[in-house]
Protein backbone atom coordinates (compact mmCIF):
# COMPACT_ATOMS: atom_id res chain seq x y z
CA UNK A 1 0.00 0.00 0.00
CA UNK A 2 1.67 3.42 -1.39
CA UNK A 3 1.00 6.32 1.33
CA UNK A 4 -1.17 8.03 -0.37
CA UNK A 5 -3.48 4.51 -0.55
CA UNK A 6 -3.26 4.87 3.21
CA UNK A 7 -4.30 8.45 3.11
CA UNK A 8 -7.42 7.73 1.82
CA UNK A 9 -8.09 4.73 4.03
CA UNK A 10 -7.35 7.31 6.57
CA UNK A 11 -10.82 9.66 4.92
CA UNK A 12 -12.55 6.21 4.90
CA UNK A 13 -11.84 5.02 8.52
CA UNK A 14 -12.84 8.49 10.47
CA UNK A 15 -16.30 8.04 8.73
CA UNK A 16 -16.43 4.20 8.61
CA UNK A 17 -17.41 3.99 5.49
CA UNK A 18 -15.95 1.95 2.84
CA UNK A 19 -16.07 3.64 -1.15
CA UNK A 20 -12.87 3.60 -2.16
CA UNK A 21 -11.39 0.40 -3.28
CA UNK A 22 -7.80 0.41 -1.41
CA UNK A 23 -5.16 -0.69 -4.39
CA UNK A 24 -6.78 2.46 -6.43
CA UNK A 25 -4.49 1.11 -9.40
CA UNK A 26 -4.60 2.23 -12.60
CA UNK A 27 -4.77 -0.54 -15.20
CA UNK A 28 -0.59 -1.80 -16.09
CA UNK A 29 -1.15 -1.09 -20.14
CA UNK A 30 -2.75 2.54 -19.81
CA UNK A 31 0.15 4.14 -21.72
CA UNK A 32 1.56 0.63 -23.02
CA UNK A 33 3.34 2.41 -26.22
CA UNK A 34 4.05 5.71 -24.76
CA UNK A 35 7.67 6.99 -24.20
CA UNK A 36 8.20 9.75 -22.10
CA UNK A 37 11.37 11.66 -20.91
CA UNK A 38 10.83 12.93 -17.04
CA UNK A 39 13.32 16.01 -15.94
CA UNK A 40 13.92 16.73 -12.31
CA UNK A 41 14.01 13.93 -10.05
CA UNK A 42 12.88 15.58 -6.98
CA UNK A 43 9.51 15.01 -4.53
CA UNK A 44 7.35 15.11 -8.35
CA UNK A 45 9.81 13.58 -10.92
CA UNK A 46 10.26 10.12 -9.08
CA UNK A 47 6.66 9.16 -8.02
CA UNK A 48 6.00 10.41 -11.69
CA UNK A 49 8.51 7.93 -13.34
CA UNK A 50 7.09 5.22 -10.78
CA UNK A 51 3.73 5.80 -11.87
CA UNK A 52 4.16 6.28 -15.43
CA UNK A 53 6.24 3.03 -15.21
CA UNK A 54 3.18 1.51 -13.73
CA UNK A 55 0.99 2.01 -16.17
CA UNK A 56 3.25 0.50 -18.69
CA UNK A 57 4.74 3.55 -20.21
CA UNK A 58 8.35 3.42 -21.54
CA UNK A 59 10.01 6.04 -18.94
CA UNK A 60 13.59 7.78 -19.20
CA UNK A 61 15.11 10.02 -16.71
CA UNK A 62 17.28 13.28 -15.89
CA UNK A 63 18.34 14.99 -12.96
CA UNK A 64 21.10 17.87 -13.30
CA UNK A 65 22.20 16.49 -9.99
CA UNK A 66 24.81 13.33 -9.67
CA UNK A 67 23.42 12.09 -6.61
CA UNK A 68 19.58 12.20 -7.81
CA UNK A 69 20.39 9.99 -10.64
CA UNK A 70 22.11 7.39 -8.47
CA UNK A 71 19.04 7.52 -6.64
CA UNK A 72 17.10 6.33 -9.78
CA UNK A 73 19.42 4.16 -10.77
CA UNK A 74 18.71 2.36 -7.91
CA UNK A 75 15.43 1.68 -8.72
CA UNK A 76 16.35 0.88 -12.25
CA UNK A 77 15.02 3.82 -13.82
CA UNK A 78 16.50 4.26 -17.22
CA UNK A 79 18.58 7.43 -17.33
CA UNK A 80 18.53 9.19 -20.63
CA UNK A 81 21.42 11.97 -21.72
CA UNK A 82 19.43 14.99 -23.47
CA UNK A 83 22.12 14.75 -25.89
CA UNK A 84 20.36 11.90 -27.65
CA UNK A 85 16.62 14.02 -28.65
CA UNK A 86 13.22 13.32 -28.41
CA UNK A 87 12.59 11.67 -31.91
CA UNK A 88 9.65 9.23 -30.56
CA UNK A 89 8.68 10.82 -27.04
CA UNK A 90 5.49 11.08 -26.30
CA UNK A 91 5.96 14.48 -23.99
CA UNK A 92 8.53 15.88 -21.48
CA UNK A 93 7.65 16.16 -18.22
CA UNK A 94 9.53 18.49 -16.31
CA UNK A 95 9.56 19.36 -12.60
CA UNK A 96 7.67 22.12 -11.58
CA UNK A 97 10.22 24.32 -10.58
CA UNK A 98 12.41 23.64 -13.82
CA UNK A 99 11.34 26.28 -15.96
CA UNK A 100 10.89 25.91 -20.14
CA UNK A 101 11.14 29.26 -20.87
CA UNK A 102 12.25 32.23 -17.88
CA UNK A 103 14.42 33.49 -16.44
CA UNK A 104 16.37 30.48 -18.89
CA UNK A 105 15.60 27.41 -20.59
CA UNK A 106 16.72 24.32 -19.52
CA UNK A 107 18.05 22.08 -22.07
CA UNK A 108 15.55 19.45 -22.05
CA UNK A 109 12.71 21.72 -22.88
CA UNK A 110 14.65 23.84 -25.93
CA UNK A 111 15.83 20.40 -27.23
CA UNK A 112 11.81 19.26 -26.88
CA UNK A 113 10.62 21.93 -28.48
CA UNK A 114 13.00 21.88 -30.74
CA UNK A 115 11.14 18.52 -31.69
CA UNK A 116 8.15 19.70 -31.25
CA UNK A 117 7.48 17.53 -28.08
CA UNK A 118 4.79 18.95 -25.77
CA UNK A 119 6.28 19.81 -22.27
CA UNK A 120 3.28 18.60 -19.53
CA UNK A 121 2.67 18.85 -15.96
CA UNK A 122 2.10 15.28 -14.93
CA UNK A 123 -1.35 17.00 -13.45
CA UNK A 124 -2.17 16.34 -16.88
CA UNK A 125 -1.51 12.87 -17.02
CA UNK A 126 -3.45 12.41 -14.44
CA UNK A 127 -6.56 13.62 -15.77
CA UNK A 128 -5.90 12.09 -19.02
CA UNK A 129 -5.24 8.66 -17.20
CA UNK A 130 -8.34 9.32 -14.73
CA UNK A 131 -10.46 9.28 -18.00
CA UNK A 132 -8.90 6.16 -19.93
CA UNK A 133 -9.26 4.14 -17.21
CA UNK A 134 -12.97 4.92 -17.01
CA UNK A 135 -13.45 6.86 -13.83
CA UNK A 136 -15.69 10.23 -14.38
CA UNK A 137 -14.60 11.75 -10.92
CA UNK A 138 -14.49 15.21 -10.54
CA UNK A 139 -11.56 17.41 -10.37
CA UNK A 140 -11.31 20.56 -8.19
CA UNK A 141 -8.25 22.89 -8.73
CA UNK A 142 -7.34 25.50 -6.14
CA UNK A 143 -4.57 28.43 -7.07
CA UNK A 144 -3.56 31.97 -5.95
CA UNK A 145 -0.57 33.34 -4.91
CA UNK A 146 -1.48 32.46 -0.73
CA UNK A 147 -3.28 30.25 0.82
CA UNK A 148 -3.37 27.35 -1.93
CA UNK A 149 -2.78 24.40 0.38
CA UNK A 150 -5.06 24.90 3.04
CA UNK A 151 -7.88 25.56 1.08
CA UNK A 152 -7.25 22.33 -1.19
CA UNK A 153 -6.46 20.77 2.35
CA UNK A 154 -9.91 21.89 3.69
CA UNK A 155 -12.16 20.90 0.39
CA UNK A 156 -10.46 17.53 0.79
CA UNK A 157 -11.30 17.38 4.60
CA UNK A 158 -14.93 18.11 4.19
CA UNK A 159 -15.61 15.54 1.42
CA UNK A 160 -13.89 12.77 3.95
CA UNK A 161 -16.07 13.95 6.08
CA UNK A 162 -18.98 13.81 4.09
CA UNK A 163 -18.21 10.27 2.95
CA UNK A 164 -17.11 11.52 -0.70
CA UNK A 165 -13.69 9.53 -1.53
CA UNK A 166 -11.14 12.67 -1.78
CA UNK A 167 -7.24 12.32 -3.01
CA UNK A 168 -5.68 16.00 -2.55
CA UNK A 169 -2.11 16.35 -3.72
CA UNK A 170 -0.20 18.18 -6.60
CA UNK A 171 1.39 21.29 -5.52
CA UNK A 172 0.78 19.92 -1.99
CA UNK A 173 2.83 16.72 -0.84
CA UNK A 174 1.80 13.91 -3.61
CA UNK A 175 2.62 14.53 -6.88
CA UNK A 176 -0.47 14.25 -8.95
CA UNK A 177 -0.01 11.46 -10.87
CA UNK A 178 1.08 9.42 -7.74
CA UNK A 179 -2.66 9.70 -6.30
CA UNK A 180 -4.78 6.62 -6.31
CA UNK A 181 -7.43 5.97 -9.40
CA UNK A 182 -10.96 7.31 -8.08
CA UNK A 183 -14.21 5.91 -8.74
CA UNK A 184 -16.52 8.02 -10.87
CA UNK A 185 -18.22 9.69 -7.43
CA UNK A 186 -15.13 10.55 -6.17
CA UNK A 187 -13.01 13.71 -6.49
CA UNK A 188 -9.32 14.86 -6.88
CA UNK A 189 -8.31 18.41 -4.98
CA UNK A 190 -5.21 19.56 -6.94
CA UNK A 191 -3.18 22.27 -5.37
CA UNK A 192 -1.84 24.02 -8.69
CA UNK A 193 0.88 26.18 -8.68
CA UNK A 194 1.75 28.87 -11.45
CA UNK A 195 4.30 26.64 -13.25
CA UNK A 196 1.58 23.84 -13.25
CA UNK A 197 -0.96 25.80 -14.56
CA UNK A 198 1.57 26.83 -17.87
CA UNK A 199 1.59 22.87 -18.52
CA UNK A 200 -2.25 21.71 -19.24
CA UNK A 201 -3.66 21.13 -22.37
CA UNK A 202 -6.80 19.43 -21.84
CA UNK A 203 -7.25 19.17 -18.05
CA UNK A 204 -10.80 20.81 -17.01
CA UNK A 205 -11.52 21.97 -13.67
CA UNK A 206 -15.11 20.90 -12.97
CA UNK A 207 -14.81 23.93 -10.10
CA UNK A 208 -11.39 25.93 -9.96
CA UNK A 209 -10.44 28.47 -7.21
CA UNK A 210 -8.34 31.78 -7.59
CA UNK A 211 -8.08 32.96 -4.49
CA UNK A 212 -5.84 36.10 -4.86
CA UNK A 213 -2.93 36.84 -6.93
CA UNK A 214 -0.39 39.55 -5.72
CA UNK A 215 3.63 39.56 -6.89
CA UNK A 216 5.56 36.26 -6.96
CA UNK A 217 7.51 34.19 -9.22
CA UNK A 218 7.67 36.87 -11.35
CA UNK A 219 11.25 35.92 -12.81
CA UNK A 220 9.71 32.79 -13.89
CA UNK A 221 6.74 35.23 -15.50
CA UNK A 222 8.51 38.39 -16.68
CA UNK A 223 5.72 40.02 -14.89
CA UNK A 224 2.45 40.56 -13.46
CA UNK A 225 0.62 40.24 -16.16
CA UNK A 226 2.46 36.93 -17.34
CA UNK A 227 1.41 35.45 -13.57
CA UNK A 228 -1.68 36.26 -14.02
CA UNK A 229 -1.92 34.79 -17.42
CA UNK A 230 -0.65 31.45 -16.21
CA UNK A 231 -3.31 31.52 -13.29
CA UNK A 232 -5.94 32.01 -14.92
CA UNK A 233 -5.35 28.84 -16.86
CA UNK A 234 -7.02 27.20 -13.91
CA UNK A 235 -10.63 28.23 -16.11
CA UNK A 236 -9.32 26.91 -19.10
CA UNK A 237 -12.19 24.51 -20.92
CA UNK A 238 -15.05 25.54 -18.20
CA UNK A 239 -18.48 25.19 -18.90
CA UNK A 240 -22.04 26.29 -18.00
CA UNK A 241 -21.96 23.22 -15.86
CA UNK A 242 -18.75 24.18 -13.70
CA UNK A 243 -17.90 26.05 -10.88
CA UNK A 244 -15.65 29.00 -11.11
CA UNK A 245 -14.30 30.86 -7.64
CA UNK A 246 -12.65 33.69 -7.48
CA UNK A 247 -11.27 36.04 -4.89
CA UNK A 248 -12.25 39.72 -5.48
CA UNK A 249 -9.41 41.84 -3.07
CA UNK A 250 -6.89 42.26 -5.81
CA UNK A 251 -6.88 44.07 -9.05
CA UNK A 252 -5.80 41.27 -10.85
CA UNK A 253 -7.93 38.71 -9.65
CA UNK A 254 -10.73 41.14 -10.20
CA UNK A 255 -9.90 41.37 -13.82
CA UNK A 256 -10.70 37.58 -13.63
CA UNK A 257 -14.17 37.60 -11.88
CA UNK A 258 -14.86 40.75 -14.79
CA UNK A 259 -13.73 38.75 -17.32
CA UNK A 260 -14.69 35.35 -16.83
CA UNK A 261 -16.95 33.53 -19.35
CA UNK A 262 -19.33 30.35 -19.03
CA UNK A 263 -18.87 28.56 -15.53
CA UNK A 264 -20.89 29.50 -12.83
CA UNK A 265 -18.93 32.64 -10.78
CA UNK A 266 -18.67 33.08 -7.22
CA UNK A 267 -16.47 35.90 -5.46
CA UNK A 268 -14.83 35.70 -2.49
CA UNK A 269 -13.72 38.10 -0.35
CA UNK A 270 -11.54 38.24 3.38
CA UNK A 271 -12.89 42.12 4.34
CA UNK A 272 -16.31 42.96 4.69
CA UNK A 273 -18.39 43.61 1.81
CA UNK A 274 -18.43 47.83 2.73
CA UNK A 275 -14.82 47.60 1.67
CA UNK A 276 -15.92 46.43 -1.88
CA UNK A 277 -14.90 47.58 -5.25
CA UNK A 278 -18.51 48.37 -6.47
CA UNK A 279 -18.71 46.36 -9.96
CA UNK A 280 -17.30 43.59 -8.05
CA UNK A 281 -18.87 42.82 -4.69
CA UNK A 282 -18.20 39.21 -3.00
CA UNK A 283 -20.88 36.90 -3.06
CA UNK A 284 -19.15 35.14 0.37
CA UNK A 285 -17.81 37.55 2.40
CA UNK A 286 -17.21 37.92 6.41
CA UNK A 287 -18.59 40.65 8.51
CA UNK A 288 -17.07 40.33 12.33
CA UNK A 289 -16.92 36.73 12.82
CA UNK A 290 -19.35 35.63 11.04
CA UNK A 291 -19.42 34.49 7.35
CA UNK A 292 -22.59 35.78 5.07
CA UNK A 293 -23.96 35.39 1.76
CA UNK A 294 -27.02 36.80 0.38
CA UNK A 295 -28.76 34.10 1.53
CA UNK A 296 -28.03 35.82 5.37
CA UNK A 297 -25.56 34.12 8.24
CA UNK A 298 -23.37 31.30 6.62
CA UNK A 299 -20.70 30.11 9.40
CA UNK A 300 -19.34 31.00 12.44
CA UNK A 301 -16.11 32.03 12.02
CA UNK A 302 -15.03 31.75 16.08
CA UNK A 303 -15.95 28.31 16.29
CA UNK A 304 -12.77 27.05 13.85
CA UNK A 305 -10.25 28.02 16.07
CA UNK A 306 -7.33 26.66 13.61
CA UNK A 307 -8.31 29.09 10.95
CA UNK A 308 -7.76 32.70 12.65
CA UNK A 309 -8.24 35.62 10.17
CA UNK A 310 -9.48 37.25 7.50
CA UNK A 311 -7.51 34.76 4.96
CA UNK A 312 -8.72 31.81 6.58
CA UNK A 313 -12.46 33.48 6.19
CA UNK A 314 -11.53 33.73 2.23
CA UNK A 315 -10.09 29.95 2.43
CA UNK A 316 -13.22 28.51 4.27
CA UNK A 317 -15.48 30.54 2.18
CA UNK A 318 -14.20 29.26 -1.08
CA UNK A 319 -14.54 25.29 0.34
CA UNK A 320 -17.81 26.07 1.38
CA UNK A 321 -18.94 27.19 -2.17
CA UNK A 322 -17.22 24.01 -3.81
CA UNK A 323 -18.23 21.97 -1.25
CA UNK A 324 -21.79 23.12 -1.86
CA UNK A 325 -21.40 22.53 -5.46
CA UNK A 326 -20.38 19.06 -4.76
CA UNK A 327 -23.60 17.97 -3.03
CA UNK A 328 -21.96 18.60 0.70
CA UNK A 329 -25.01 19.85 2.59
CA UNK A 330 -24.37 22.98 4.89
CA UNK A 331 -25.03 21.72 8.01
CA UNK A 332 -22.30 18.60 7.51
CA UNK A 333 -19.95 21.41 5.90
CA UNK A 334 -19.85 23.60 8.35
CA UNK A 335 -19.43 21.03 10.86
CA UNK A 336 -16.24 19.66 8.86
CA UNK A 337 -14.70 23.30 9.09
CA UNK A 338 -14.83 23.12 13.02
CA UNK A 339 -12.81 19.64 12.81
CA UNK A 340 -10.22 20.86 10.79
CA UNK A 341 -6.77 21.36 12.79
CA UNK A 342 -4.91 23.05 10.30
CA UNK A 343 -1.83 22.96 8.18
CA UNK A 344 1.82 22.54 9.65
CA UNK A 345 4.02 26.20 9.69
CA UNK A 346 0.76 28.01 8.69
CA UNK A 347 0.01 30.44 12.19
CA UNK A 348 0.70 26.70 13.79
CA UNK A 349 0.79 26.88 17.69
CA UNK A 350 3.97 25.74 18.91
CA UNK A 351 3.73 26.44 22.42
CA UNK A 352 2.24 28.90 25.19
CA UNK A 353 4.54 29.61 27.50
CA UNK A 354 4.09 32.19 30.83
CA UNK A 355 1.39 33.51 28.54
CA UNK A 356 3.51 34.30 25.40
CA UNK A 357 2.20 31.91 22.05
CA UNK A 358 5.23 31.20 19.99
CA UNK A 359 3.45 30.98 16.57
CA UNK A 360 5.08 29.25 13.55
CA UNK A 361 3.92 30.72 10.17
CA UNK A 362 7.46 29.85 8.02
CA UNK A 363 5.20 29.15 4.91
CA UNK A 364 4.65 32.93 4.81
CA UNK A 365 7.30 33.32 2.03
CA UNK A 366 6.31 36.22 0.68
CA UNK A 367 5.16 39.47 2.09
CA UNK A 368 1.44 39.46 1.30
CA UNK A 369 1.57 35.89 3.48
CA UNK A 370 3.15 37.65 5.97
CA UNK A 371 0.77 40.72 6.33
CA UNK A 372 -2.16 37.91 6.90
CA UNK A 373 -0.34 36.44 9.86
CA UNK A 374 0.48 40.08 11.18
CA UNK A 375 -3.26 41.05 10.27
CA UNK A 376 -4.08 38.55 13.39
CA UNK A 377 -1.75 39.47 16.53
CA UNK A 378 -2.25 43.57 18.10
CA UNK A 379 1.71 43.12 19.78
CA UNK A 380 4.53 40.64 19.12
CA UNK A 381 7.56 40.16 18.77
CA UNK A 382 8.28 39.24 15.11
CA UNK A 383 10.82 37.01 14.15
CA UNK A 384 11.60 37.24 9.59
CA UNK A 385 14.41 37.38 6.81
CA UNK A 386 15.79 35.09 4.25
CA UNK A 387 15.40 35.72 0.88
CA UNK A 388 13.49 38.57 0.26
CA UNK A 389 10.71 38.97 -2.36
CA UNK A 390 10.45 41.34 -5.41
CA UNK A 391 9.45 44.62 -3.02
CA UNK A 392 10.28 43.60 -0.08
CA UNK A 393 8.57 44.04 3.54
CA UNK A 394 7.62 47.88 2.35
CA UNK A 395 3.73 47.27 1.88
CA UNK A 396 4.10 45.30 5.59
CA UNK A 397 4.35 49.09 6.77
CA UNK A 398 0.26 49.45 8.12
CA UNK A 399 1.12 46.53 9.94
CA UNK A 400 4.50 48.26 12.03
CA UNK A 401 2.77 49.74 14.42
CA UNK A 402 1.86 46.20 16.02
CA UNK A 403 5.84 45.00 16.07
CA UNK A 404 7.57 45.97 19.47
CA UNK A 405 10.71 44.67 18.39
CA UNK A 406 11.83 43.01 15.07
CA UNK A 407 14.82 40.12 14.95
CA UNK A 408 15.79 40.00 10.96
CA UNK A 409 17.55 36.50 9.78
CA UNK A 410 19.00 34.97 6.23
CA UNK A 411 20.63 36.76 3.45
CA UNK A 412 18.42 40.24 2.80
CA UNK A 413 18.56 41.02 7.08
CA UNK A 414 20.36 44.16 5.79
CA UNK A 415 17.16 44.84 3.42
CA UNK A 416 14.32 44.31 5.68
CA UNK A 417 16.48 46.07 8.58
CA UNK A 418 16.77 49.49 5.61
CA UNK A 419 12.61 49.49 5.42
CA UNK A 420 12.47 49.02 9.21
CA UNK A 421 14.78 51.63 10.22
CA UNK A 422 13.05 53.87 7.98
CA UNK A 423 9.81 53.18 9.61
CA UNK A 424 11.72 53.76 12.97
CA UNK A 425 10.45 50.11 13.84
CA UNK A 426 13.20 48.22 16.63
CA UNK A 427 15.25 45.70 15.13
CA UNK A 428 18.38 43.97 15.57
CA UNK A 429 19.89 41.56 12.79
CA UNK A 430 20.88 38.46 14.55
CA UNK A 431 21.43 36.23 11.01
CA UNK A 432 20.63 33.00 12.19
CA UNK A 433 17.40 30.99 13.69
CA UNK A 434 18.86 30.30 17.56
CA UNK A 435 19.50 33.33 17.98
CA UNK A 436 16.04 34.59 17.21
CA UNK A 437 14.77 32.31 19.31
CA UNK A 438 17.26 33.24 22.04
CA UNK A 439 16.43 37.10 21.50
CA UNK A 440 12.87 36.95 21.30
CA UNK A 441 12.58 35.05 24.65
CA UNK A 442 14.10 37.62 26.70
CA UNK A 443 12.49 40.45 24.46
CA UNK A 444 8.85 38.97 25.03
CA UNK A 445 9.03 39.37 28.79
CA UNK A 446 10.61 43.03 28.29
CA UNK A 447 8.04 44.32 26.07
CA UNK A 448 5.30 42.89 27.41
CA UNK A 449 4.24 40.98 24.02
CA UNK A 450 1.38 38.15 23.89
CA UNK A 451 2.79 36.37 20.83
CA UNK A 452 6.52 35.52 19.12
CA UNK A 453 5.59 34.86 14.94
CA UNK A 454 7.94 33.69 12.81
CA UNK A 455 6.58 34.76 9.43
CA UNK A 456 9.21 35.74 7.53
CA UNK A 457 7.88 36.90 4.47
CA UNK A 458 10.91 35.44 2.78
CA UNK A 459 12.05 32.42 1.02
CA UNK A 460 14.34 30.14 3.01
CA UNK A 461 16.55 28.74 0.50
CA UNK A 462 19.62 30.80 1.75
CA UNK A 463 20.00 28.60 5.17
CA UNK A 464 17.23 25.83 4.53
CA UNK A 465 15.84 23.37 2.18
CA UNK A 466 12.96 24.93 2.47
CA UNK A 467 10.23 26.40 4.45
CA UNK A 468 8.85 23.38 6.44
CA UNK A 469 12.70 22.80 7.56
CA UNK A 470 12.79 26.38 8.62
CA UNK A 471 9.38 25.76 10.64
CA UNK A 472 10.82 22.37 12.12
CA UNK A 473 14.27 24.76 13.59
CA UNK A 474 11.93 26.88 15.11
CA UNK A 475 9.78 25.01 16.92
CA UNK A 476 12.68 22.65 18.20
CA UNK A 477 14.53 25.68 19.53
CA UNK A 478 11.71 26.87 21.12
CA UNK A 479 10.93 23.10 22.82
CA UNK A 480 14.34 23.06 23.56
CA UNK A 481 14.37 26.17 25.28
CA UNK A 482 11.21 25.39 27.50
CA UNK A 483 12.09 22.11 28.19
CA UNK A 484 15.91 23.57 29.58
CA UNK A 485 13.54 26.24 31.53
CA UNK A 486 15.40 28.87 29.10
CA UNK A 487 11.62 30.04 27.79
CA UNK A 488 9.51 30.00 31.25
Amino acid sequence: MTGQEEEVFFFEKKNQKTFVNLSGAFPANLFAGRRYQIVGLGRNGLPVARALSAMGADVAVWDDHENARASAQAENLTLKDLTEGFAGVTALILSPGIPHHLPQPHPAALAAKAAGVPILSDAELLFEAVRLAGSNARFVGVTGTNGKSTTTSLIAHLLAHAGIPAAAGGNLGTASLALPLLPDHGVYVLEMSSYMLERIATLRFDAAIMLNLTPDHLDRHGDMAGYALAKRAIFARQTALDLAVVGVDDEYSRNIARSHGLARLIRISEYSRAKAVADCPPDLWPEGDTLFDHTGARFDLASAPALPGGHNAENIAASLAVAEYLGVGRDIAAEAVRTFEGLPHRQSLVAISNGVAWIDDSKATNADAAARALACYPRLIWIAGGLAKSGGIESLARFFPQIMFALLIGADAPLLAATLKQHQVPHRIVETMDKAVAGAAVLAFSERASVVLLSPACASFDQYPGFEARGNHFAELVRARIAGGEIT
